[in-house]
């Protein structure tokens, strides 16, 4: 009977665990949580750089990727949404929870945690830097003629805020922060679309390539599509969002989960496409990185929005670290033999936030990181990671529907893969050549 018992007792631990750890602390979230929770999560620095990403693809592929792209990841968010509960009694509450359960207890650590952490601590660190960048921006519309102030000191500031909010307990604790920041994604992106819309074509407007030579249109061109990519970056947290709805034999969380995914999917295409399209026509190939470093005027208006930008990007910042933290939190515990508890807690967030700040301030190129992570981690976990998880579970049949679907998003997303970190070492590498250190 002894092993009975120690079963019991290592049940009874992991659930004690799971009830401190910040994921599944909590389980009382409404469907309209995984809305804001996944708008918070999509939409951010992404969308602000997609008229820049057209500039690179031109119209035809750029609207192609653009549209592609919203289709297969909500075809793939769908998949992860259903897996969730496939097994009756039990819940991937983690996405390393599910590809154990499709991989195998080892094969399936190794292949999804490197990706979800590289999504996850890349996000963070390209939201300080666009949340530092945002906050000069705001500063120095608003007080031009004032002394300027190095860009290194407003992602510190930035970073302040998250040394306070990074302690909140749990997933469900961050709610009001991302429904705050799921407002002033769609409130910032229309003040985007729109002021450039009332500036109307520029006069100089030239739609050909950025790149003067072959070789810099295709490498600009991989960039582009790393850039797409990290738009649709909100499926590494997914299974996390959803182990936060309740569930039930009778309502299972796959219902209410696919409801807000279907809401912010919605809110991404209102905010996604009118930038894109509307900031790529007004600007043409000289359209930033960053829209709103292309927008002047009203001044209190581009001033606003980018203190949109930084109130969003507190959200953004905070859904992504949550699985961070929990991840940390569970391996301290559980290998470490750390006891759970507020100091331990308090220690590894401040040490987080403490370590993106600082690779923020130190290699702050917002356009090249955005399509390095884009390319290099986001496509495997939002294009095909799922589309491969869904064949080694259900295995459908050879050239059905489901086969050729499944097969046809994780090629796409293997060549997004290799391709776009390509353009975005040289964009990189381009930017760095003027670059001082904490300037």
């Amino acid at each position: 009977m002894q092993p009975v018992k120690d079963m019991s007792s290592t049940e009874d631990a992991k659930k004690n665990l799971n009830d401190w750890l910040p994921i599944t602390q909590s389980r009382n979230a409404k469907w309209w949580y995984s809305a804001f929770h996944n708008v918070t999560a999509m939409v951010g620095a992404g969308v602000l750089g997609l008229p820049y990403a057209m500039s690179q693809l031109g119209w035809g592929p750029g609207a192609a990727v653009l549209i592609l792209s919203w289709v297969i990841t909500l075809y793939t968010l769908w998949q992860m949404v259903e897996m969730h509960e496939m097994v009756p009694g039990k819940r991937f509450d983690r996405y390393h929870e599910l590809g154990q359960h499709a991989f195998g207890e080892k094969l399936g650590l190794w292949v999804v945690v490197p990706q979800q952490l590289m999504v996850e601590v890349g996000s963070s660190i390209v939201y300080m830097i666009t949340g530092g960048k945002s906050m000069k921006k705001a500063h120095d519309t608003i007080w031009p003629h004032y002394k300027e102030i190095k860009l290194t000191y407003f992602i510190m500031i930035f970073s302040s805020v998250h040394f306070v909010i990074s302690h909140l307990p749990s997933f469900n604790s961050i709610t009001a922060v991302s429904l705050v920041a799921a407002v002033m994604s769609l409130s910032y992106s229309t003040i985007a679309w729109v002021v450039s819309w009332q500036k109307g074509v520029q006069p100089d407007v030239q739609y050909t390539s950025r790149a003067s030579t072959n070789t810099g249109q295709m490498f600009d061109s991989f960039s582009a599509l790393g850039d797409i990519a990290f738009a649709f970056a909100g499926h590494s947290v997914a299974l996390e969002i959803q182990a936060t709805i309740p569930s039930t034999p009778g309502k299972p969380s796959k219902k209410p989960m696919w409801r807000g995914v279907v809401v912010a999917y919605l809110v991404v295409a209102l905010c996604y496409l009118p930038v894109s399209f509307i900031g790529y026509w007004v600007f043409g190939n000289k359209v930033e990185d960053n829209i709103l470093l292309s927008l002047e005027k009203p001044r209190w208006l581009v001033a606003a929005a980018n203190l949109f930008v930084v109130i969003h990007v507190i959200g953004s910042y905070q859904v992504f670290a949550m699985p961070v933290f929990d991840m940390m939190e569970a391996f301290l515990v559980l290998k470490m033999k750390f006891q759970p508890g507020q100091p331990l807690r308090f220690i590894t967030r401040i040490l987080y936030v403490g370590l993106t700040m600082f690779i923020a301030m130190t290699f702050p190129f917002f356009g090249g990181l955005l399509s390095f992570f884009g390319g290099f981690a986001f496509a495997p976990t939002s294009y095909y990671l799922p589309c491969v998880m869904w064949l080694a579970v259900y295995k459908p049949k050879k050239f059905s529907l489901s086969w050729l679907a499944n097969w046809i998003c994780i090629i796409l997303g293997f060549v997004l893969m290799v391709l776009a970190p390509i353009g975005a070492l040289r964009q990189i590498i381009l930017q760095a050549r003027d670059f001082q250190f904490y300037s």
